[in-house]
């Protein structure tokens, strides 16, 4: 008789363990052995536990060394081809084809990356005849998330019992003060800018403080291209567009002395911001009263102080007698309102293709394709999962609040849901392979080489840290290009995400098979990358920036001005949201900018995927280059007026989890 010794271990999460029955089949080259029952009457196998069980097995019944290699709560990573016994590959294909009969896809919005599909997730409706308006949604609270239907989850991709109640019962409490305070029912303007800061009168930081006191500043107008929240979209200028017709006599003055615009542009000092992306959608009415949309342009010029400041603003892509292009000499009204509309276009491209689209809709695309075509015991797999966690669940959460009727966007941005989503359209249509590939990106936007530009600087650092890892684990699993070509599962999965988040779209440039080993290295570096850092740099800083509303407003309620010298105090609070509509927005993003109660940094990985010593010796020098990154960043950070931490990899989340 041969004797194998097994301890089977619960995870430490709250409510952890199950009440179902649990055996054990040990699997051989020459077959495979009965089932052995592991738990006895009652609940086994409680939040924590470990049990020892010893499994006879006559011999010759399975031959030694046959099942997968493992050790405690992992196995060796194998690929298809390394799974030479019949046996071993047929329970690699039951697994795939369990996973994708219960992970369907499922078209979110035509034109947007589909998502998984849970039957039942669907926020219950609560009706009131006497307050029709609360009809679907708790007075206050944009709407109440059906808790139960994350039973259809997988419990890698599920909230923990206590992340999900934390994340209600947060929200709950700062809903019903709004509620209390008379902020979610005030359909007027805000009388003064600073009863704005009464939203959060609790919640502030170095850099919230900073916004609400320098929000009106040209200077720090220009800061938030490079270190803001929407720091990807600024582009360097070497031809000024016909469409946006600048001349030299209307921006001399704002260029310093013995210079002019042409001579700017060669030296490669002028930028351009330019928001066409959002040109033509319609709005919609919020509280009664008529919105109102522009897709302006931006020209800044980045000056010998190492200021990028704004030079001219157009509130059209069209320009004419009704356009005027807006400049600093103006009034202060005319400027600052024109800034305004500019900080308002930010909104867009912020949210909807930034942050919603580029990071959390792609990224459950890669996560559910993983799901659905690679094994658990696939390396990559092993390598991806950590960087998975809770995103399908909170990206259900994210549709419920932001994307459904009586959410966000029906209550609280001028182009409403059809808009938001018309904008994440248009940005699909438009993503590249090379727009994600960090590096490329930089180059592209002619941006490589400018001073002061800390996002881009830590970005690289954290993606090299990233990239460096990725080659270690590759080049381990994967040792020639026939490896990665011949891999089925490997391929299947990027077939998959083609079809599936990019649509089968071909100018999209993403590959629809990866050929050679650097191939697959950059490949999943892009995927790494997305699941997290990516979205640190636009989520982490979200309330810092937007607390203060009119540095980032969702609406407009005035047109864009077509005639200068008519802008006052008065007009200029008027344009922006009201009270309602600014505290339901607010409300969201405090939720959304909030940091995870069980958070797990970047490079942290407490649950046992990889068993292998080459690959846990990867993930130490991963975490010991991301610890010199934190160190560097902070050591520059104690000579900057304004920080910039959002890039830290000890808060950088290994995954899209808020």
């Amino acid at each position: 008789m041969a004797a194998y010794k097994v301890k089977v271990a619960t995870g430490t999460d709250l409510l952890s363990g199950t009440m179902d029955s649990i055996s054990l089949t040990i699997v051989g080259t020459r077959g495979q052995s009965h089932k052995q029952l592991l738990n006895h009457f009652g609940r086994d196998f409680a939040t924590g536990a470990e049990h020892n069980g010893l499994r006879q097995v006559e011999e010759g019944e399975v031959a030694k060394g046959a099942s997968r290699e493992g050790d405690g709560a992992a196995v060796i990573g194998k690929t298809a081809a390394e799974d030479t016994l019949p046996i071993l590959l047929e329970h690699r294909q039951e697994e795939i084809r369990a996973k994708q009969d219960f992970y369907h896809w499922r078209v979110f919005v035509p034109g947007l990356p589909n998502y998984v599909h849970i039957p039942s997730y669907r926020p219950p409706v609560r009706r009131n005849p006497n307050r029709p308006e609360w009809n679907g949604y708790i007075p206050g609270f944009p709407i109440l998330i059906n808790i139960k239907a994350t039973k259809f989850l997988n419990s890698n991709l599920r909230f923990s019992f206590i992340k999900t109640a934390s994340f209600f019962f947060r929200l709950g409490p700062m809903a019903l003060g709004f509620k209390l305070r008379g902020l979610v029912d005030c359909k007027q303007s805000w009388k003064r800018l600073k009863d704005i800061k009464k939203i959060f009168p609790a919640n502030k930081s170095i850099i919230s403080e900073y916004v609400a006191e320098h929000w009106a500043e040209d200077s720090f107008f220009g800061y938030q291209y490079l270190n803001g929240i929407n720091p990807g979209l600024l582009r360097r200028c070497t031809r000024i567009p016909d469409k946006f017709p600048v001349t030299d006599d209307m921006v001399a003055p704002f260029l310093g002395e013995g210079t002019c615009l042409q001579a700017e542009l060669e030296k490669g000092n002028i930028f351009l911001a330019d928001y066409r992306i959002l040109e033509g959608i319609p709005t919609i009415e919020l509280n009664g009263r008529k919105q109102h949309h522009c897709a302006p342009l931006c020209l800044l010029h980045f000056g010998p102080e190492g200021n990028m400041m704004p030079i001219a603003i157009q509130l059209s892509q069209t320009p004419g007698p009704d356009c005027p292009i807006f400049l600093p000499s103006d009034s202060e009204w005319d400027w600052l309102l024109a800034k305004t509309w500019v900080r308002y276009a930010e909104f867009y491209c912020h949210e909807a293709i930034s942050h919603l689209l580029e990071t959390h809709l792609i990224a459950e695309a890669f996560c559910l394709a993983m799901m659905r075509q690679l094994p658990m015991c696939h390396p990559l797999y092993k390598l991806l999962v950590p960087h998975t966690r809770y995103t399908i669940q909170i990206n259900s959460i994210g549709r419920a609040l932001l994307l459904n009727e009586g959410g966000l966007s029906a209550r609280g941005m001028s182009l409403g849901l059809e808009g938001f989503a018309e904008v994440m359209v248009r940005a699909l249509s438009e993503t590249t392979y090379d727009s994600l590939y960090l590096p490329n990106d930089f180059v592209e936007r002619g941006v490589q080489d400018l001073p002061g530009y800390y996002y881009r600087d830590d970005s690289l650092a954290v993606w090299d840290a990233l990239e460096r890892y990725v080659t270690e684990i590759i080049t381990y699993y994967y040792p020639c290009d026939a490896a990665v070509e011949g891999d089925p599962e490997l391929q299947s999965w990027v077939q998959e995400i083609f079809k599936e988040c990019l649509l089968g779209r071909e100018s999209s440039g993403f590959p629809r098979r990866l050929r050679t080993v650097p191939e697959l290295i950059r490949y999943v570096t892009v995927v790494i990358y997305t699941c997290s850092a990516k979205h640190a740099a636009v989520n982490t800083g979200q309330l810092e920036y937007t607390a203060w509303m009119p540095n980032f407003p969702s609406s407009m309620r005035n047109p864009p001005m077509q005639a200068k010298g008519l802008t006052t105090l008065e007009t200029f609070m008027d344009t922006l949201p009201d009270v309602k509509t600014t505290c339901v927005t607010l409300l969201v993003l405090w939720t959304l900018s909030r940091e995870p109660d069980d958070k797990r940094p970047l490079g942290h990985f407490p649950d046992i995927h990889f068993v292998e010593e080459a690959p846990r010796r990867s993930m130490e020098s991963l975490r010991r280059r991301l610890a010199q990154i934190s160190h560097n960043i902070r050591q520059r950070n104690k000579c900057l007026p304004i920080p910039y931490y959002y890039l830290d990899p000890v808060l950088i989340e290994n995954s899209i989890s808020i």
